[in-house]
């Protein structure tokens, strides 16, 4: 069993990436399902469903390409805070990832968003991942 789901669910998505696949399956959340709209708003992936086949449910994940090159959209996605070690940010101290390039998943009592929509709204939380 692992200790932390979110970042199985990111190690999940950057192997599948880098593997080639089109889907990516895992076991789902409601903080895992937050995750996959954003990176779907955001164009890093190509969709994403939850299907409630058993009492948890399945989170299947489609992965985005290039396509003239083939190259996963998502070069990378690194985990922030972890279980042991939370990173909490208020809004003026949010990270800017890759110069503005990419993004910030940040939990927030308004729910789950982006750095650039945290700062907008004068929000701060804790830094959940980085992609670019």
């Amino acid at each position: 069993m692992y200790t932390d789901p979110i970042a199985d669910f990111l190690t999940r998505i950057r192997n599948g990436a880098k593997a080639g696949h089109q889907v990516v399956e895992l076991p789902s959340s409601t903080v895992k399902a937050e995750i996959a709209r954003i990176l779907h708003d955001q164009g890093y992936i190509a969709s994403y469903k939850v299907v409630t086949d058993n009492a948890q449910g399945t989170l299947k994940v489609a992965l985005k390409y290039e396509r003239s090159t083939k190259r996963p959209v998502i070069r990378g996605i690194d985990r922030a805070s972890s279980p042991g070690l939370r990173n909490y940010k208020s809004s003026s101290d949010l990270p800017r990832v890759k110069n503005g390039l990419g993004i910030a998943i940040v939990s927030t009592s308004h729910g789950m968003m982006t750095d650039k929509e945290a700062r907008a709204k004068k929000i701060g939380g804790e830094i959940i991942c980085y992609v670019y």
